[in-house]
């Protein structure tokens, strides 16, 4: 047997603590440290170290327990049978790999027959009923003992106080989950929020912080709900005396208890996985959560048979859902500078699976933010995406923190051009003002061959860095002075593409005004807006030559784009430009063209075209209507309610009762840092 490092010695030592601190602060504190999927991977981490060195198994190692130490509050009890947890799998590969494990076991051949389950997300529950009346009711704890909650599970009415029917046994102990219904949740954060109290988490922490009230009244306004899953009923031929577990799902149900009625019978992978995968997307249309699906075999006989390990069933499996949310930890930050200069700190992430795609950046997206989160390297982080498009750092835990790890600050110069940076007393955003940076070069020249602008085929990010690395290009207008030569000694660009690349350049000349005034890049002003622009200053010498007080007073531009205007034109750079265009033959009037770009495309060429968004709360540094402006001219709609049409809603301080209408229609939730990152895209 090979030997561990002392160095994995000392990791494994380390995991068991961190897991023991985190269970100790759910159970007994009742005050959480990690999400239960930092937890997750903590102990998956653990459990494969302790598979292959089984000489580092302690007996305090969190692998050989099921949970933790009951709360002080509660008299302390043990359960009549174990409440085993179950094991987790997170992929069809690894349920199958599951079902190999257990079919392994058994001396023949069986063909299964599983039920499915919705996996309820609440706090699990043991009651016991004596001549079918409930005596006990008792939380998991440790699984071994828990805490005897009897008069606050007697609050619950989904659970019967007596069992219904005629023939009763004389003992019967019932497994199931209580939870918070996402409407109660809403209005009880609608109503801490009134009160000016911290608003409850999510319903799963909810429902066990409910559970754990010392006040039964205060446990009756929660109004809590049932749903049984397990029936263990003694016997002389041993406990549970039906055939199936469906059968047993239809005695409880017989007794008075609420089942979950979405089951399904299921006779192989492939049913499973589509049962799966159907309620990955309706589960956001349930009354209550749901993180994934409860695979049971139906048979009871085979269940005996199976039995248990130290911990959890052989005959059950949670099959859960891809998290919205996932641990990882940076490995760095790195600081990108756009088009406007706007400096924008990345964390470099260990790669993890989010929402079904790898994630290995995230946006850390301001300087405000990044000192908020008080982020080291090495952090553990959670991570999720923003609007499910842009991946972004929720939060830090500073508990897992590694010890001398070195805390990340915004740079004080450019990292592309050294010069010093300059932060906006009104703008969160810091910025590079220097306009001859190469960062700020290459996203201008990739914004002015957008789709949206000059459209010019064939100029991609990798080609502009070779450009503008090989200094043929210091500002959009060199361009137009590139020949065929030039380009043909560019990596994986021969003579043919290169032709063919100065050909889309060239006719780009021919594009309208408003293609080029939005390609120009200049703050604020989108493709829609650019054409209303040139609707009343068809020459870029008038637009140049147009007071403040002119363009704002056109509707749909406002103070805002006009000032950004006048800003633009001021910076003799910008003017430079300008004159340069004009040499090289790129069209800077409007004129009655076949490529004029019409209102329709030019929406459709927006960030947010056809969206619908809906803003509550107060944003950091816009008005309620400057933020429905900015939609707007990025082709997007605000709307005053939520609802199953709206795209995006944007999430600001104290936010109200749409917030949680989005959380519980499944709505994408953006903050001022995200939506200004789509309008920018």
């Amino acid at each position: 047997m090979s030997q561990p490092s002392r160095q994995l010695q000392d990791q494994t030592q380390k995991l068991r603590q961190q897991l023991q601190e985190a269970a100790h602060a759910y159970y007994v504190l009742d005050a959480p440290i990690m999400e239960d999927e930092v937890y997750d991977r903590l102990y998956r981490e653990l459990q494969a170290i302790e598979q292959e060195y089984p000489q580092l198994i302690s007996p305090d190692s969190p692998t050989q327990r099921v949970g933790d130490k009951p709360s002080a509050q509660f008299q302390s009890v043990r359960h009549n049978i174990p409440l085993y947890s179950l094991d987790n799998a997170f992929t069809i590969a690894e349920f199958a790999k599951w079902q190999d494990r257990w079919q392994n076991l058994l001396d023949e051949a069986i063909q299964p027959e599983y039920i499915c389950e919705l996996k309820i997300d609440g706090s699990a529950l043991a009651l016991t009923y004596e001549d079918g009346l409930l005596t006990r009711g008792v939380t998991r704890g440790d699984g071994e003992t828990g805490e005897d909650i009897t008069p606050n599970v007697k609050t619950i009415r989904s659970i019967p106080l007596r069992l219904r029917g005629e023939t009763i046994p004389p003992q019967v102990e019932v497994r199931g989950e209580a939870f918070l219904p996402l409407e109660t949740f809403e209005r009880l954060n609608a109503e801490r929020q009134q009160n000016q109290e911290p608003l409850l988490a999510n319903p799963r922490n909810a429902a066990a912080g409910t559970l754990r009230q010392l006040d039964p009244q205060m446990v009756a306004q929660r109004q809590l709900q049932f749903f049984a899953y397990t029936l263990y009923i003694p016997s002389d031929e041993g406990d549970r005396p039906f055939p199936t577990h469906q059968d047993a799902l239809q005695r409880l149900q017989d007794f008075g208890f609420q089942v979950n009625p979405h089951r399904q019978l299921a006779h192989s992978l492939e049913e499973i996985q589509a049962y799966y995968e159907r309620w990955e997307q309706d589960r956001r249309d349930l009354p209550y959560l749901t993180d994934g699906v409860v695979v049971k075999l139906n048979e009871i006989s085979l269940q005996h048979r199976l039995g248990f390990t130290q911990k959890a069933p052989r005959w059950a499996i949670a099959l859960k859902y891809p998290a919205e949310e996932v641990p990882t930890t940076v490995a760095s930050v790195s600081f990108q500078v756009g088009r406007t200069g706007a400096v924008t700190p990345v964390a470099n992430l260990n790669p993890v699976q989010l929402a079904g795609t790898t994630v290995a950046r995230a946006s850390l997206h301001n300087g405000d933010r990044l000192r908020e989160l008080d982020l080291h390297i090495g952090d553990t982080v959670v991570v999720r995406k923003a609007g499910e498009i842009i991946p972004e750092v929720v939060r830090v835990l500073p508990k897992l923190r590694p010890e001398g790890a070195q805390a990340v600050q915004m740079p004080n110069h450019c990292p592309e051009c050294q010069e010093a940076l300059f932060k906006p007393q009104d703008e969160a955003v810091t910025r590079c003002i220097n306009r001859s940076c190469p960062a700020i070069l290459r996203g201008a020249l990739k914004h002015w061959g957008s789709r949206g602008a000059l459209d010019i085929d064939g100029l991609g990010e990798k080609l502009i860095a070779q450009l503008c690395d090989r200094r043929f290009l210091n500002s959009v207008a060199d361009l137009y002075r590139l020949r065929p030569e030039d380009l043909s000694h560019l990596e994986r660009l021969g003579s043919k593409s290169a032709t063919k690349l100065v050909e889309s350049i060239q006719r780009s000349k021919q594009q309208p005004w408003s293609r080029v005034l939005y390609g120009l890049g200049i703050r604020h002003v989108g493709a829609v807006n650019a054409q209303t622009l040139v609707e009343r200053f068809p020459t870029v010498e008038a637009l140049a030559e147009a007071s403040l007080d002119e363009m704002a007073e056109i509707k749909g531009i406002g103070p805002e784009i006009a000032g950004a205007i006048c800003e633009w034109f001021e910076v003799r750079a910008n003017r430079d430009l300008i004159e340069h265009l004009q040499e090289v033959g790129v069209t800077l009037a409007a004129q009655d063209s076949p490529t004029s770009v019409t209102h329709s495309e030019a929406v459709a060429a927006q960030p947010l075209a056809g969206q619908t968004l809906v803003l509550t709360g107060t944003l950091p540094s816009l008005t309620r209507n400057e933020a429905k402006t900015l939609i707007e001219q990025a082709g997007g709609k605000v709307t005053g309610s939520v609802s199953s049409k709206t795209n995006y809603v944007v999430v600001g301080e104290n936010p109200g009762s749409k917030q949680a209408k989005a959380e519980k229609l499944g709505i994408p939730q953006l903050s001022e840092a995200q939506l200004r990152e789509l309008l920018d895209s």
